[in-house]
């Protein structure tokens, strides 16, 4: 069932929408003495001449809120001593502008042949997505119920940020647990619309427009059809989706969701591969949780096409799940191979890593 979408604004004239399971009243309004958003407060974006970058310098950010105590949570719903983001006394997703934003608020068209120097102004947009009005968990402890209706908000927002104008791609994704970088404890995630296409999207890309040129194929199906002929990485098949430890994983812990269909992003999936993903995407994080005694930290990211037609024709839509802990007691940090020349050393077995994961759910 497709949630009941409602649009409002916050006092400084941010867009926050509700996504909910029932009919509710979406009546409250945000009291909170805040000035007035400008679209002259966008940061900056600078590239990069030797590796072909954009940075975005985003000085604001710096002032956001940091792991504040329950009582002070900004996505808890509003009481009259925590006026919070999210006026509502409940609610069950919440999606609004974030009010420290790396892109945005302003939209519009980043250069299109930069060189040494060029800066220009962060065009894009970027939101917040709370996953229940609860200030304990995460989207692998959410029910099936609210984790298809996260997903909708996800392929929603994903279809309109499509639409805006200098957007080149859309990236939803969360973050979760302190050794990963969170600045709020609530279960949430973010949606990122950059006015540029991401150096990673973009490899990916490229490869799977070369091998489509080569071979006629799909790059993505091959993957998924080698990964599910070898077996010992597989952990999940199903009628829409297949979940793998990939054949070269980068991390310690490392999953990868891919729906059978040849699909773009969130907003193309239908509802029986909505239907299937919801329950399923919670099972793969729980998984991780039963790996270790303690909750594991990891990255979703929702991989999306680009918008320019020419690559989006054959890049799909994936998720890939990234935890960078490497026993109870250690983290696997990004030293110089990794963080100076991007060439990654794996001290697990991806098979090892599947059949784990396979196993923690018995």
């Amino acid at each position: 069932m497709k949630p009941l979408i409602t649009s409002t604004r916050l006092a400084d004239g941010r867009e926050l929408l509700y996504f909910d399971e029932t009919a509710q009243n979406r009546e409250d309004t945000d009291t909170r003495p805040l000035e007035r958003r400008r679209d002259a407060d966008t940061g900056q974006i600078r590239y990069d001449a030797l590796t072909g970058d954009w940075v975005a310098i985003a000085q604001h950010r710096g002032s956001r809120t940091y792991l504040p105590p329950a009582n002070q949570c900004p996505l808890c719903p509003s009481t009259a001593e925590n006026p919070s983001e999210i006026p509502a006394s409940d609610y069950d997703v919440a999606v609004f502008e974030n009010r420290f934003p790396s892109l945005g608020p302003a939209l519009g068209e980043a250069p299109e042949s930069p060189g040494w120097g060029t800066l220009s102004t962060a065009f894009g947009r970027c939101e917040v997505v709370a996953f229940s009005s609860e200030h304990q968990g995460s989207f692998g402890t959410l029910s099936a119920e609210r984790a298809h209706t996260v997903l909708s908000a996800l392929a929603q927002r994903t279809g309109f940020l499509n639409e805006l104008p200098g957007i080149k791609q859309v990236f939803a994704f969360e973050n979760r647990g302190k050794d990963i970088g969170v600045t709020l404890h609530h279960p949430h995630g973010q949606i990122y619309a950059y006015p540029y296409l991401t150096p990673r999207a973009e490899v990916m890309a490229k490869q799977a427009l070369q091998h489509h040129q080569q071979t006629g194929r799909y790059l993505l199906a091959d993957v998924l059809r080698s990964e599910q002929d070898a077996a010992d990485r597989m952990i999940y098949q199903g009628q829409h989706f297949s979940a793998y430890v990939p054949f070269a994983a980068h991390w310690p812990l490392e999953i990868h969701l891919t729906p059978h269909r040849q699909v773009a992003d969130l907003s193309e999936l239908n509802d029986q591969e909505l239907e299937e993903l919801a329950p399923l995407s919670v099972d793969l994080l729980h998984r991780l949780d039963l790996v270790y005694d303690s909750p594991t930290p990891y990255i979703a990211a929702w991989h999306q096409a680009p918008l320019e037609p020419n690559l989006r024709a054959t890049s799909r839509l994936h998720l890939q799940i990234t935890s960078p802990r490497r026993a109870a007691d250690k983290l696997k940090y990004l030293a110089g191979s990794e963080a100076a020349m991007g060439a990654f050393i794996n001290d697990s077995s991806p098979e090892q890593i599947a059949k784990t994961l396979r196993e923690a759910a018995l």
